[in-house]
């Protein structure tokens, strides 16, 4: 037979080129980088697609051995995976080791970011509607516009681990993000009218050190830090900013087969020094007689009356998540009560009272063990523990400040004398990367003890 010409295979390679190129032009723009000639396009695409396979392990190349679906954990075996200081969404083989790991340990939850910076962490037909983007422009450069989610939440069904979404950002956005421009009636402000918030992740970027960095996960950095800025806060009892949060949360909630819920943190919450927008002045005017709100945040009724109307909206998410795929969990990592009430109007023990919140894992980020002990006797958390199970955070390190394995093992100790239902590791990378401040094969040893086979633990 005569040798057959290869045209299709040209073309087909040149479409592969076009493709891979669209996401990298899209997001370079977005970002505010210059044009580029076409030529200059592919070879950027080129070199990136290579500076990602590099690193690519034989282990991606395996399938994975296939599982029932994580049902709930007797004892709650669970790590957050975040887009700051982490490689793990971005990188393709990431998403597959870390599972692979963590399963290999007897974990049994992951709670991975959807919504940080003002954008989803997967393809989303909500935010491109209300931003013009459908998910992070740098997770979409790094991943070629992939749904990382999708391919987490199958990687979970595969290793038996629970995956809950987790929007972490909450009620706060980038000041420059397309939300925010867009929709910059959203906003709440103080008394005076300032409009910005502490720069809480940026705090933790300058604590992980960013220099001892690889240079791809620099120029990743520094490619999201022209996008994020300064952080405003969306009004949480605006009826739009709630139809918005509502929208994305049924989203992953009836889009993805696999996951076992989602979860909301610290962030679902309202800053107490906030609350003076007019939205929300002619609301407490309608209730008051056409009176003003107290001059001081933290009059004992205004505290009331805003922490009720955040109770009210998430009760709506609650009671909608609940409907519209019976069984899933809404998971909740708020701070210890009495800090999340007069501080972010969190009122959590009457969530878990009306039977809003299926799971909580409450923060509990402490270094000396006195201090842990004391947030973990808190009354609100035993309460809560009688109705549902609650599950501590615990935190693993950052680059400036590592956690020994021996505090970690300390904590994990003593939530379970106290009978409470497992913990949760801030973050992935901290675990047993780089961050640690023991050998990796040592850190994983000790997490293997730490974590017997559930019908040996018990």
């Amino acid at each position: 037979m005569a040798r057959q010409s290869s045209p299709s295979l040209g073309r087909q390679a040149v479409l592969i080129c076009q493709r891979a190129i669209a996401p990298v032009r899209a997001c370079w723009r977005a970002l505010g980088g210059r044009s580029l000639r076409p030529g200059r396009w592919l070879l950027a695409t080129l070199l990136l697609a290579g500076l990602l396979m590099a690193g690519v392990p034989q282990a991606l190349r395996q399938a994975p051995t296939a599982s029932a679906p994580a049902s709930p954990p007797a004892e709650l075996r669970g790590v957050w995976l975040t887009n700051v200081s982490s490689n793990v969404l971005f990188a393709p083989w990431a998403v597959n080791r870390a599972f692979r790991q963590l399963a290999a340990l007897h974990f049994n939850t992951v709670y991975p970011v959807a919504w940080n910076r003002g954008h989803t962490f997967y393809p989303s037909e909500v935010s491109q509607r209300f931003t013009g983007r459908d998910q992070d422009p740098t997770l979409r450069l790094w991943r070629a516009g992939r749904d990382v989610l999708a391919e987490m939440a199958r990687e979970g069904q595969h290793y038996g681990l629970r995956v809950i979404p987790w929007f972490e950002y909450g009620f706060m956005a980038p000041a420059r993000s397309p939300l925010v421009r867009q929709h910059p009636h959203w906003l709440t402000q103080r008394r005076d009218g300032s409009q910005t918030v502490g720069d809480f992740e940026g705090a933790a970027l300058e604590l992980a050190g960013r220099s001892r960095e690889s240079g791809w996960q620099r120029l990743r950095s520094h490619l999201s830090d022209r996008v994020v800025g300064q952080r405003v806060w969306l009004n949480p009892l605006h009826p739009e900013v709630q139809d918005f949060i509502l929208q994305l949360v049924l989203e992953v909630v009836t889009r993805y087969d696999n996951i076992a819920g989602i979860q909301l943190d610290d962030h679902f919450g309202l800053p107490v020094e906030f609350g003076y927008d007019p939205y929300t002045v002619a609301r407490y005017q309608l209730d008051h007689g056409g009176a003003r709100p107290p001059q001081d945040p933290r009059d004992p009724e205004w505290v009331r009356w805003r922490a009720d109307r955040l109770t009210a909206f998430m009760g709506r998410i609650a009671e909608a998540v609940h409907q519209a795929r019976p069984g899933s969990v809404v998971s909740l990592s708020p701070n210890s009560q009495g800090f999340a009430y007069t501080a972010y109007l969190q009122d959590w023990s009457t969530w878990v009272e009306r039977g809003w919140v299926d799971e909580l894992v409450v923060q509990v980020y402490r270094r000396h063990l006195d201090a842990f002990l004391l947030e973990l006797d808190q009354p609100a958390l035993q309460q809560a523990q009688a109705k549902i199970p609650v599950g501590v955070g615990i935190l693993t390190g950052s680059w400036k400040k590592p956690v020994k394995m021996a505090q970690i093992e300390q904590q994990v100790q003593a939530v379970r004398d106290r009978g409470l239902r497992g913990v949760s590791f801030f973050y992935w990378e901290s675990l047993w990367g780089y961050l640690a401040p023991e050998a990796p094969r040592q850190r994983r040893a000790a997490f293997q003890t730490l974590f017997e086979p559930l019908e040996k633990a018990t």
